[in-house]
């Protein structure tokens, strides 16, 4: 299970050592899946992006939190019978197609089951608090990912975690988190392409959420100093797996 900024590329950059290990992975015949925290993009977005780094896939190879917050909603609602389960969503394009693709889903901006909240960069006050009080009577607040802040250019922008910590104040209410660090997204991840975990190796340039999310769901980890955590940065932590300066150096 692969991540994608930081391990095949960084933003616009192309990290060739990561764009290298995909094709011995190919060539090895060796499953493998792109597991990203990323729920703008759709995941034909994702395999277009990939395509202009080097990398043919295709949908079947990328996972997403917006397929894993779907995925959860809907177990948590197997005896829901025929009434529609309620959403309202805060989001991009990536997460409104995923859930709404669904026929189970309907949104609900008065009464909804669930408020879900992804990276939104047209976040405004309305839609806070359209979540918000949507929370406070009751619905389930889930976030897609915890991520505080995004690296962009030469900047860190603020991320996902930020907007839901934004709603949790307004709403008295913390999120549920689905993708990483949390199990959560890495056991629907395994439960798509059928491995149990004592099979997957989770690989990622970020300690804080690929490598902990292996720590958290039992799943071996692979951290490459490619991107955001280098290796001063895990001095007297919990060590993960393996740890290569990049991903020519990880034999398979």
């Amino acid at each position: 299970m692969i991540d994608l900024d930081g391990t095949v590329y960084r933003g616009e950059d192309t990290v060739e050592s990561g764009v290298r290990f995909v094709h011995r992975l190919i060539e090895a015949k060796k499953d493998y899946l792109f597991l990203t925290n990323n729920t703008t993009r759709t995941p034909q977005m994702v395999v277009d992006k990939l395509k202009g780094h080097g990398v043919e896939t295709d949908t079947d190879h990328i996972y997403t939190p917006s397929m894993a917050t779907a995925s959860y909603i809907l177990s948590q609602n197997k005896d829901h019978s025929n009434k529609k389960i309620g959403l309202y969503i805060i989001g991009e394009i990536g997460l409104w197609r995923e859930l709404l693709q669904h026929p189970e889903f309907e949104l609900n901006e008065e009464n909804p089951d669930y408020v879900i909240v992804g990276m939104d960069k047209d976040l405004t006050y309305h839609k806070v608090r359209v979540a918000s009080r949507a929370i406070r009577r009751g619905a389930t607040f889930i976030g897609t990912n915890a991520d505080m802040n995004l690296p962009t250019g030469d900047e860190l922008i603020p991320g996902n975690g930020s907007q839901c910590v934004f709603v949790a104040a307004a709403s008295g209410v913390d999120p549920l988190y689905i993708g990483k660090p949390e199990s959560i997204i890495v056991k629907k991840a395994l439960a798509k392409v059928g491995y149990a975990k004592e099979d997957a190796l989770l690989v990622g340039d970020n300690y804080d959420t690929d490598i902990k999310a292996g720590f958290n769901s039992d799943v071996d980890q692979l951290l490459t100093l490619t991107g955001v955590t280098q290796k001063e940065d895990i001095i007297g932590k919990r060590q993960p797996t393996y740890v290569v300066n990049n991903l020519d150096e990880f034999k398979l």
